[in-house]
């Protein structure tokens, strides 16, 4: 009697990965992790596993390249340690893959003519796109590519169909609850740019709070996400509403800025001002005083955001996902 071959889903048991992972590392798919296709190859040795040759020739070609690019071309970005850690854990996913990553500061004309060739070349296998502002052009040159495309945050013009994204809103919401609670009762914020979703999502969240405790949501003013911005936006606020007692600034490069503003204005912090930012980066932990904050997961952001890219690529339809935020207390608030 004739013993039946083994099967793919056997093989998939056996070496404790999906029946996709299986045939990834049989078509010599680029993206499969070291750890993986030892596995499966060690599988197929044991059960006896015969591959298809014909399916395998149907195999997809590989560029072996991935394309983060970000909406950017300022020098100063990478001193930004938000861009750091989303770079970090994007680079942290691709470690596991035989993939390149390819980084376009694309925010110029310039920048986005040399991303246009790579894609037109067809050169990647997929995008990821970061800080992307209103109507950005680079989000139509990468759609029109007809590669896999993935968001790191969502645009303020449409939702992409691929993102990940923090809970912007529900954040911000925490931090204002968090400051009324303490008793702050006059408080204002330094927005984020309100060209970007991140922006206008924690702005909107600082107005629900102060509008579900009955009070007023008149001190505002607008920052850029820089540290300079925040120091500007911290003074104009205390020159218009000397009566300040909280702050919701909407990064903690902002923040950082704020408070040596209020130091030098003589502000004693929480005192007379509580300070309370968002992004919990390094940053947070060696202001003085160390930084209140909403801690959004930037590491986890990069690498979701591959991931996702990465089941696209091979023919999945995953779903975007919101991820979590939460409040830090520290000495500021």
């Amino acid at each position: 009697m004739n013993s039946r071959p083994p099967t793919l889903d056997e093989v998939a048991r056996r070496a404790g990965v999906s029946t996709g992972t299986v045939s990834r590392v049989i078509n010599n798919a680029q993206h499969v992790s070291k750890k993986a296709r030892q596995a499966v190859e060690r599988a197929i040795e044991e059960v006896g596993y015969i591959p298809n040759v014909s399916a395998r020739s149907l195999a997809t070609q590989r560029r072996g390249a991935v394309v983060l690019a970000i909406s950017s071309d300022d020098p100063a970005l990478f001193a930004n340690l938000f861009f750091a850690e989303v770079i970090t854990g994007v680079n942290a996913v691709i470690e596991e893959t035989d993939l390149e990553l390819l980084l376009f500061l694309a925010a110029s004309e310039r920048g986005r003519e040399r991303l246009a060739r790579i894609l037109r070349s067809r050169g990647a296998d997929g995008v990821m796109l970061l800080a992307l502002r209103e109507n950005d052009p680079l989000s139509k040159l990468a759609d029109a590519s007809g590669l896999p495309v993935v968001h790191g945050g969502r645009s303020l013009d449409r939702t992409p169909e691929w993102y990940v994204d923090a809970d912007n809103r529900g954040g911000a919401h925490q931090a204002v609850e968090y400051l009324i609670s303490t008793g702050r009762r006059r408080i204002g914020t330094v927005t984020g740019p309100l060209d970007i979703h991140a922006g206008v999502a924690r702005y909107l969240g600082f107005r629900e709070a102060l509008a579900l405790a009955g009070l007023s949501d008149a001190r505002v003013v607008n920052g850029d996400f820089s540290e300079a911005s925040g120091a500007e936006g911290m003074a104009r606020l205390l020159d218009e509403h000397p009566d300040l007692d909280a702050v919701f600034v909407a990064s903690d490069a902002m923040a950082a800025g704020a408070l040596t503003v209020l130091r030098e204005r003589g502000r004693d912090v929480p005192g007379d001002v509580a300070v309370v930012g968002f992004n919990d980066i390094v940053t947070a932990r060696q202001t003085q005083p160390a930084l209140t904050t909403i801690r959004q997961p930037i590491e986890a952001l990069g690498q979701e955001m591959t991931r996702v890219l990465l089941r696209l690529i091979d023919g999945e339809r995953p779903t975007p996902l919101i991820l979590p935020t939460e409040l830090v207390i520290r000495d500021s608030a």
